[in-house]
């Protein structure tokens, strides 16, 4: 039995193992950030209605207008029979809630169909493309000049586009000089709101550490992202048809995969390795600042009147490394 230290060689001494080549031990205490926010907002928006629910919640909604409107005609009855004057007056401030109930059903229904529109549009741009046909390529053309007419920000694109058509000849070319010189201006007012949308997304996350607040932040930012994009586009969707356009694009995400995310795309965008450095806090909102561009890509894909063809659809991670960098420092 030695009382000293032993000392062991090695027959192959250059294929030693060194402490420098070891892999790095993962940090195993603190989980990755999977943007818990995003996820569950687009769970929220692209959960289907059973029948079961929809039988209740248009029962109820009957029931209640039933009873309301009994109730009211009651108290007018009674008021016009105790104080006619002020009975009349009340009866004048419920025709005038009633119009504009009315005006605002008639705003919807005008947002549905101004959405149907660019659907049509959309899937008329798609056939021609798909047929190479020059007179189906023209009127989807001349439907897509009538469609932003009187709109100033299309007006330069829309003078352009009239000086050069008549000398394209090809389906495909016309359709690309109708998409560069029409919807190019419209794909970066979209890029930029989804900027802005992501900005705020990933900055509440951070900073706000309260529970269920990151999320209805999230799905409320994304509502009026998605709304404002159609807006951009023409579509023009009110408060029903802003709802209807974020369940089509959660349910298209959920549906492919896509409302997912890796640290390989956050690593590429902040320089590698960025969640190891930054707090379990600020790696939820990186997370769901990008998730927040990956929908508002979807969605200008939705809105859009035209396919992308000749101009690029936006990278989601050139959208998320403008509206991130410096956010969270360095």
């Amino acid at each position: 039995m030695t009382n000293g230290p032993v000392l062991i060689d090695l027959e192959n001494d250059d294929k030693t193992p060194s402490v420098q080549e070891a892999a790095p031990v993962p940090d195993l205490a603190i989980p990755a950030p999977e943007g818990q926010a995003m996820l569950m907002a687009s769970r929220l928006a692209a959960r289907p209605a059973s029948r079961l629910a929809r039988w209740f919640w248009g029962l109820l909604g009957l029931l209640l207008g039933t009873v309301v409107s009994v109730a009211a005609w009651d108290f007018l009855n009674g008021l016009l029979a105790r104080t006619p004057i002020l009975g009349w007056v009340v009866t004048g401030l419920v025709g005038l809630f009633l119009i504009v109930v009315f005006a605002i059903a008639l705003r919807e229904l005008a947002g549905f169909a101004r959405l149907r529109r660019v659907d049509s549009l959309r899937t008329s741009a798609e056939l021609a493309l798909a047929s190479d046909d020059p007179k189906a390529a023209r009127d989807v053309v001349a439907t897509l000049d009538r469609f932003y007419r009187g709109r100033a920000d299309t007006e330069w694109g829309r003078a352009r586009l009239a000086e050069r058509k008549d000398e394209i000849m090809d389906g495909d070319a016309l359709l690309g000089l109708a998409e560069t010189e029409l919807l190019a201006p419209l794909d970066k007012a979209a890029t930029s709101e989804i900027e802005s949308a992501s900005r705020q997304v990933a900055t509440i996350t951070a900073l706000v550490p309260m529970a269920l607040v990151d999320v209805v932040t999230a799905l409320g930012a994304n509502i009026r992202m998605i709304r404002r994009i159609a807006e951009i586009y023409g579509g023009r969707a009110g408060t029903l048809g802003s709802w209807r356009l974020l369940r089509a694009v959660m349910t298209h995400l959920v549906a492919t995969g896509a409302v997912a995310i890796g640290d390989d795309m956050l690593g590429s965008l902040a320089g590698g390795g960025v969640l190891s450095k930054l707090s379990r806090r600020f790696g939820e909102g990186l997370v769901n600042g990008a998730l927040t561009a990956r929908v508002g890509v979807a969605a200008m894909e939705v809105c859009r009147p035209m396919p992308f063809t000749k101009t690029r659809r936006p990278s989601v991670g050139g959208i998320v490394k403008r509206a991130l960098t410096g956010l969270f420092g360095k």
